[in-house]
């Protein structure tokens, strides 16, 4: 056996175990539109909210997933967000069926009572987060940010990295200031020295390198996994499985074609996030490729993330993150 044919065998298999309990109500051999309409359904759309980073940008720069459910009778639409907090907003009010979002947004989702599901997540990547300083600065361990002020991105993945690494330095979440803002804004702080840190993940964190000379204080090697998580509405899972099954399964085409073509991926994030090759090149060599269903393990790992927050009164109350969960993954042994 090939290492090429062992490696779409093992994506069949691990989309299989996604969907397989859900997919025993679809109607076989009909196309979804099909079955949607048999069912008097009108809801032949898949909504999707992306960000400006990875494989769901490629998938939309590539415009194979179109192609594929085209032949289904379904359309796609994609809502780019700025952050994963907003994009789990839209997720949670209906104006998005399916996004990716890191660690922190699905806990503040949740506890906040948003009735979504986690379907994927992507390997870890603890390099895509940092918390970054600029050039001039004379902050030079996590220690001295003790007293300080930090931009994020509020109940963002960078949200725990902050946590860690504060952790990690011995230092009091309520020993620094945090200043809530949305990247750009961040960004504008960063630059008019309004902030003495920045805690941000990429392409943000590239460009901030890249073009502004932003040194890392610290990124989340050694802190957090940092996974990139697929979400969805619950309702929409439920009805959809056939949808999201063909959705992740594109989303793993891509992850293969990815990881090994890193300059034409360059070339796509570059045209579809308007940042320069350069940035996008470096944020592309820190992306983990290689999606697969979400396993007890990193379920495991999510709860810490959300015991966090609930011991800080980040979020309203605690939560019990197997509970976003669709009945056929509570089912799910760790991923070997």
């Amino acid at each position: 056996m090939t290492h090429r044919h062992a490696q779409r065998l093992s994506r069949r298999t691990t989309l299989g175990l996604l969907f397989a309990a859900a997919a025993g109500v679809m109607v076989a051999g009909m196309p979804v539109a099909a079955q949607a309409q048999a069912k008097g359904e009108v809801q032949v759309q898949v909504r999707i909210g992306y960000q400006k980073y990875g494989t769901l940008t490629l998938l939309k720069g590539r415009g194979t997933l179109e192609k594929r459910l085209a032949e289904q009778g379904v359309g796609v639409k994609w809502t780019e967000f700025p952050a994963g907090p907003v994009l789990l907003e839209g997720l949670n009010v209906g104006s998005i069926d399916f996004g990716t979002v890191g660690e922190a947004p699905p806990i503040f989702a949740q506890a906040a009572g948003a009735n979504l599901v986690y379907v994927g997540n992507e390997p870890a990547s603890p390099a895509s987060e940092a918390i970054v300083v600029p050039k001039g600065s004379s902050l030079r361990t996590l220690a001295d940010l003790k007293g300080k002020k930090i931009a994020l991105n509020k109940g963002s993945n960078v949200h725990y990295l902050l946590l860690k690494a504060l952790e990690k330095a011995g230092i009091s979440y309520a020993d620094i200031q945090p200043v809530f803002l949305p990247p750009a804004d961040a960004r504008a702080a960063f630059e008019r020295g309004s902030v003495d840190a920045w805690a941000i993940w990429d392409p943000f964190l590239a460009a901030a390198e890249k073009q502004l000379g932003a040194r890392v204080l610290a990124d989340g090697k050694g802190l957090v996994a940092n996974y990139q998580f697929y979400l969805a509405s619950r309702t929409y899972a439920e009805k959809n499985p056939e949808i999201l099954r063909i959705v992740l399964d594109e989303v793993a085409k891509v992850d293969d074609w990815g990881r090994n073509n890193p300059e034409e991926v360059a070339t796509i994030l570059s045209a579809q996030t308007g940042l320069g090759k350069d940035v996008v090149a470096l944020a592309a060599s820190r992306y983990a490729y290689g999606v697969k269903p979400v396993s007890i393990d990193v379920i495991a790992s999510q709860q810490k993330v959300a015991d966090a927050f609930s011991s800080l009164k980040l979020i309203p109350k605690p939560i019990v993150v197997k509970d976003a969960l669709l009945p056929a993954r509570q089912l799910a042994t760790s991923a070997k």
